[in-house]
C-alpha cells in the first residue's frame, strides 16, 4: 500500500508539470455584505465533501469489517490513507486536476477533495469499530432468520453503529471547517488558487490582521453551526435514541423540538406513508430477491484465478516502473536535505505525543460528563461544535504573537495548534462510547455499590476502550496534518518556521521543490503507519476480542 501512494504521488507530481504556469485567483472582498455569498458556498463544499465521506465510509468499512479477503488489502490501506498529510497532499491533487481540467472546476474539485480527506477518516474507523464490536448473539440471531446482506445491515449493522456514526459526523463537519480555510486558498509557487468562500474571507482577515472581518467571518460560521445543531444533529440524536443496546429506557434521553415538530406534522405523516415506507419496502423486496442469504463458499474459478494472476502481474510491473522513476526522483535530494527530514520528523512526532496526552487528559473525564448526563448535554453538545468548527487557523496568529515573548514560545505555539487540531477526534468519540453504555449496566453499577473509581475501572473505561482507540487513530493523523499549519505559519507579513517534518513540507510546497515534498509526505506517512501498525493496531484487536457488549 505505501508502493501504491509513492507512485501514485509520483504520478501526481509528474501531471502537475502540465499545469498552468501562472494562475491569479479571484479578489477576496472583506465586506459584510459579500458574507452570505461565501457562506453559501463553502456549507455547500463542506456538505458535499460530508455526503461523499458518508458514502465511502458505509461501502469501505462493510467490505474491511465482512470481508476477511478484502481486509488483507482495505485495512492497510486505511492506515495509509489517513496517515497522508492534508496539506501536503493538495498541490498534487490541485495542479494535476488543472493540468486536465478548466481550472474552476478543477478548484472545486480540489477542494472538495481536501475537505473530503479531512472528513471521512474518523467516520470510517468509527463504522469499522462498530462492526467488529457486535455481540455474536445479534449475528447468531440475523442468521438463524435467515437475513440476507442487505436485511442484516439494515436490522443490525447500521442500527449498531447509528450513534458512534453520528457523533463522528458532528466531528467530520467540524473537521471539514477547521480544513475549509486551506481547501479555499492556496499557493503554489507563482500559482495562486483562490475560491471565493468563508475559508478565504478568514484567511485574507487574518493575513490583513482586521480582526473585525475576522470577528464577522467567525460569527457567520457559528450562525450556520447552530442551525445545523438545531435542524439535524438534534433531531438525529432523539431519534438514534431507540437504538442503544439495553432494556430499560434512559431517565433523560435526547430531545429536540425539531425532531418532536416532524413526528406531530401531517406533511411528514403523509410523506412517510405515501413515499418513505411504499419505496423502501420496494427497496426492500427488490434487494432480497437480488441478494439472498449466502450459501457455502464455492471458490474461485480456475478462469477468473487465472484472470486475477494476469491483472496483478501488470499492476506488480506498474509499480515497479513507478517505484523506480520515484527513487530517481528522490535522488535529487542531498544527504543534508534528508538529514533534515529525518531531525524533523522526530520533533514532529515529540509535539504529537504531548498534544495527544494533553487531549486525553481532558477529553475523557468531560466526555463522559456530556455521553451521560444529558442536561449537561444540552448545554454543551452546541458549544463543543461551536468550538470546534472554528478554524483554529484564523485565530493562531494572533495567539502566536502573545506566546512568541515566552521562552519557546514558538514550540508552545505549535504544540497548541497540533491539540486543537487533535482533541475534539476524541472527544466526539468518548462522548459516543459513553452514550452507547447501556442504562441496565449503570443501574447495575449503583445497585452493588461500586464507588467512583471502582466504576470507571470496571464499566466506563473498558466501554470507552474501543472508542478510545478509534478517537486516537483519527487524533493522531488530524496531529501529524495540523503540524503543517502549526510549524509554519504567516501573520501581518512574517513568516514563523520551527523544525519539524509539517514545516518542511509547507516549505517545499510554497517553493514547489517536489522531490523535497514527495520525501516529507513519505517519511510523514511511513511514520504514522508505523505508529498505527505496531500501537493502535494491537489495541484494537484488543477492544475486539475484550471489550465487546456482549
Amino acid at each position: 500500500m505505501l508502493l501504491v501512494l509513492t507512485v501514485a504521488l509520483y504520478g501526481g507530481v509528474r501531471l502537475a508539470g502540465s499545469a498552468p504556469a501562472l494562475v491569479h485567483g479571484p479578489q477576496i472582498t472583506l465586506a459584510p455584505s459579500a458574507l452570505p455569498l461565501y457562506a453559501v458556498l463553502s456549507t455547500a463544499r463542506v456538505l458535499a465533501a460530508y455526503v461523499l465521506s458518508l458514502l465511502f465510509t458505509l461501502v469501505y468499512g462493510y467490505a474491511a469489517a465482512n470481508n476477511r479477503r478484502a481486509s488483507v488489502v482495505l485495512l492497510p490501506l486505511l492506515d495509509v490513507l489517513q496517515s497522508v498529510p492534508i496539506l501536503s497532499f493538495l498541490p498534487v491533487v490541485l495542479l494535476s486536476l488543472s493540468a486536465v481540467l478548466p481550472l474552476g472546476v478543477a478548484l472545486e474539485l480540489a477542494a472538495i477533495v481536501l475537505i473530503f480527506t479531512s472528513q471521512v477518516w474518523n467516520m470510517t474507523f468509527s463504522w469499522y469499530q462498530s462492526l467488529t464490536t457486535i455481540p455474536h448473539e445479534l449475528r447468531e440471531a440475523s442468521s438463524t432468520f435467515g437475513f440476507n446482506n442487505w436485511l442484516r445491515f439494515k436490522t443490525l449493522d447500521l442500527p449498531f453503529g447509528t450513534i458512534g456514526l453520528i457523533w463522528n459526523s458532528m466531528m467530520s463537519l467540524a473537521g471539514g471547517w477547521f480544513f475549509v480555510m486551506a481547501a479555499e486558498i492556496f499557493t503554489v509557487g507563482e500559482r495562486d488558487f483562490r475560491l471565493p468562500g468563508l475559508g478565504s474571507y478568514l484567511q485574507a482577515a487574518a493575513n490583513q490582521g482586521d480582526m473585525r472581518a475576522v470577528i464577522m467571518g467567525v460569527a457567520a460560521l457559528i450562525f450556520i453551526i447552530v442551525l445545523f445543531d438545531h435542524f439535524l444533529w438534534r433531531p438525529l440524536l432523539a431519534w438514534s435514541d431507540h437504538y442503544r443496546l439495553e432494556m430499560s429506557e434512559r431517565d433523560n434521553p435526547p430531545t429536540s423540538w425539531w425532531y418532536d415538530t416532524l413526528q406531530s406534522s401531517r406533511l411528514a405523516q403523509w410523506c412517510s406513508r405515501r413515499l418513505f415506507v411504499p419505496v423502501t419496502e420496494a427497496l426492500d423486496s427488490w434487494l432480497i430477491r437480488r441478494f439472498p442469504p449466502p450459501g457455502p463458499s464455492q471458490g474461485i474459478a480456475p478462469a477468473q484465478a487465472l484472470g486475477v494472476y494476469l491483472i496483478g502481474g501488470v499492476a506488480v510491473a506498474g509499480l515497479l516502473w513507478g517505484l523506480v522513476s520515484s527513487v530517481h526522483l528522490l535522488s535529487h535530494l542531498s544527504l543534508p536535505e534528508w538529514q533534515g527530514i529525518a531531525v524533523g520528523v522526530l520533533a514532529t512526532l515529540l509535539r504529537v505525543v504531548l498534544a495527544l496526552a494533553l487531549a486525553f487528559a481532558w477529553t475523557i473525564p468531560v466526555g463522559v460528563a456530556i455521553g451521560t448526563n444529558q442536561r449537561l448535554a444540552n448545554w454543551l453538545q452546541p458549544l463543543v461544535q461551536i468550538i470546534a468548527s472554528v478554524p483554529a487557523t484564523a485565530l493562531f496568529p494572533v495567539v502566536l504573537l502573545l506566546l512568541l515573548a515566552l521562552p519557546g514560545g514558538l514550540n508552545i505555539a505549535a504544540v497548541l495548534l497540533m491539540l486543537l487540531g487533535t482533541q475534539w477526534y476524541l472527544l466526539f468519540n468518548v462522548i459516543a462510547g459513553a452514550s452507547a453504555i447501556p442504562q441496565d449496566l449503570s443501574y447495575t453499577a449503583a445497585l452493588i455499590g461500586l464507588k467512583s473509581w471502582d466504576k470507571w475501572r470496571t464499566l466506563i473505561l473498558p466501554a470507552l476502550f474501543p472508542y478510545l482507540i478509534t478517537g486516537a487513530i483519527t487524533a493522531g493523523g488530524g496531529a501529524w496534518n495540523a503540524s503543517i499549519v502549526a510549524e509554519d505559519t504567516k501573520f501581518g507579513g512574517k513568516t514563523y518556521i520551527t523544525t519539524g517534518v509539517g514545516s518542511s513540507i509547507a516549505q517545499a510546497t510554497a517553493a514547489g521543490n517536489y522531490p523535497l515534498l514527495l520525501a516529507a509526505t513519505l517519511s510523514m506517512v511511513v511514520t504514522v503507519v508505523l505508529i498505527n501498525r505496531l500501537v493502535w493496531r494491537r489495541l484494537y484487536q484488543l477492544a475486539e476480542k475484550q471489550y465487546r457488549m456482549e
